[in-house]
């Protein structure tokens, strides 16, 4: 991170830039600091409704102890092979559990994804888990479950007959059908109030225009998943590669 760690007084700079409603990439202007150095440090500490610069300093002070402490234990979990930094790696899991967080997923659901989306096979067992997030089998499990409900992970065995979890490329497009459907069922249910409340009152009126919104995105986002469900099978362009269509790639 250019220039250290953040400052208590560097917190408080960004707090004051969110209550003016500041872009990141103009807060971390201000203080000659990379975007995405001010990106992390809001989304993992409540985001930019709830950031509060004391609160952020302390926690980070709290963070930094907790490393420093579970090293020796925590650090050999999960290898990290070519080279990659072990300490930029730990900051990247909170930020994404963070975020993950925030779209609405249980705290122990969003770290243990986080664990699988940064895991190269993809694949990790409940002990894998349990020992680098140092949490119960229990709550490694009752994770997973909830994950597997919402077609975030799936679970299969490997040759030694020990379950591992699973993030690929499919479950994406599992999930996301999944929410559409979710929409469909509230779609449902909204047309049965507009048959029950009477299509001429307010509230009918409501429920109807709730029903036609859900439908319309729920109707799109099936169509757009069908369609870039190929975006999930093919391997990534490297820069400067044409695109399908002929067209050079766009910075």
């Amino acid at each position: 991170m250019p220039g250290g760690r953040l400052t208590q007084q560097e917190r408080q700079r960004i707090a004051s830039g969110l209550a003016e409603s500041l872009a990141y990439a103009e807060i971390a202007r201000r203080l000659d600091r990379p975007t995405s150095t001010i990106t992390r440090e809001v989304m993992r500490n409540g985001g930019p409704t709830a950031y509060r610069a004391e609160l952020a300093h302390r926690a980070t002070e709290r963070r930094a102890r907790r490393r420093t402490t579970a090293a020796p234990r925590g650090s050999a979990s999960l290898s990290q092979p070519r080279g990659r930094d072990a300490e930029a790696l730990t900051e990247y899991e909170e930020t994404l559990t963070t975020v993950l967080l925030a779209s609405g997923l249980p705290t122990m659901a969003a770290r243990v994804l986080t664990c699988l989306f940064t895991s190269d096979e993809g694949s990790l067992t409940a002990a894998d888990l349990t020992r680098h997030l140092q949490v119960s089998p229990a709550s490694v499990s009752k994770a997973i479950a909830f994950l597997a409900g919402q077609s975030l992970v799936r679970r299969e065995r490997d040759d030694s007959r020990r379950e591992r979890y699973v993030v690929d490329d499919d479950l994406f497009y599992q999930a996301t059908i999944a929410s559409a459907r979710a929409n469909d069922q509230l779609v449902a249910v909204a047309r049965q109030g507009v048959a029950l409340l009477g299509p001429d009152t307010p509230a009918a009126a409501r429920l109807e225009n709730i029903a036609r919104f859900l439908d319309f995105i729920s109707e799109n986002i099936t169509r757009a998943a069908a369609q870039a469900r190929d975006i999930l099978r093919t391997a990534p362009r490297a820069p400067g590669d044409d695109m399908p269509d002929g067209e050079p790639a766009r910075d």
